[in-house]
């Protein structure tokens, strides 16, 4: 059996659609150095996979960029950093390429790649499997504020709930998936909502495409009228709240 075609992305942001249509709905969005398999082609489009949480779409055949299935692996096992700077440049493959925040990094130990990629990044990163705690992703939750309600959006210049949950977790070290939905399903569960703790997700169980980061204190993290805000308690429904528990209580040497 043939391995399905890789690809990665080579461009700052490239839209993933819901059908192979250019003008069809946005249903996420692919950033800089995001790896993938190819699932099927039609006309100028391709239906493709994303590696990091299996979230599928379409993009444009001369917005994909092919690898080999023996790069696509490497990639799987190398320690990329990722962005954290709301925006930047990088010098790739001898040419500038803008990336926003959550951007991969090909920046590795590995001497091979480091030769055969050529990457300069003059910005601010971290190790992608690097896990940090509560007050880093207060601090790093501060770039999505006010960020637009974009449906399928996934960056501080438009985001959607599910992207907004993700990508703050992923520049903390954790996967999750892209929808609501499936994240309800990560973690552990947190039977009483009153023995939350700062970093957990609060659902709305009569708003199924809603997710809050709880801050501490009456504070809560997500979009409120169209744009990423802090809000109180009194802005959420209290009966019908449930939560689920991602961040470690507290980091060993090991996974810090």
């Amino acid at each position: 059996m043939n391995e399905s075609p890789k690809g990665i992305c080579r461009l700052s942001v490239v839209p993933m659609r819901m059908e192979a249509k250019s003008e069809a709905s946005l249903v996420s969005q692919l950033l800089f150095g995001e790896h993938y398999s190819v699932l099927a082609e039609k006309n100028d489009m391709i239906k493709i996979q994303l590696y990091f949480d299996n979230s599928e779409g379409w993009i444009r055949k001369d917005q994909h960029t092919a690898i080999s299935e023996e790069y696509f692996k490497q990639v799987n096992l190398s320690d990329y950093k990722v962005c954290i700077d709301l925006s930047g440049t990088i010098y790739f493959q001898k040419k500038h390429v803008h990336i926003l925040f959550g951007s991969v990094l090909p920046i590795t130990t590995n001497e091979l790649f480091k030769l055969e990629e050529q990457v300069a990044f003059n910005g601010e990163s971290k190790s992608l499997s690097q896990k940090r705690e509560f007050e880093y992703m207060k601090e790093t939750m501060k770039k999505y504020l006010n960020a637009p309600y974009l449906a399928g959006g996934k960056t501080p210049f438009g985001v959607d709930a599910g992207g907004f949950v993700q990508q703050l977790f992923k520049i903390c070290g954790y996967r999750l998936p892209r929808t609501v939905d499936e994240q309800r399903k990560s973690g552990q569960e947190v039977v009483d909502i009153n023995s939350i703790i700062p970093g957990d997700l609060i659902f709305s169980k009569k708003h199924q495409h809603q997710a809050f980061v709880f801050l501490g204190g009456d504070e809560y993290a997500g979009i409120i009228g169209g744009e990423v805000k802090k809000v109180g308690m009194d802005s959420l429904e209290e009966k019908g709240l449930e939560a689920r528990r991602i961040l470690l209580k507290k980091l060993t040497p090991e996974q810090a």
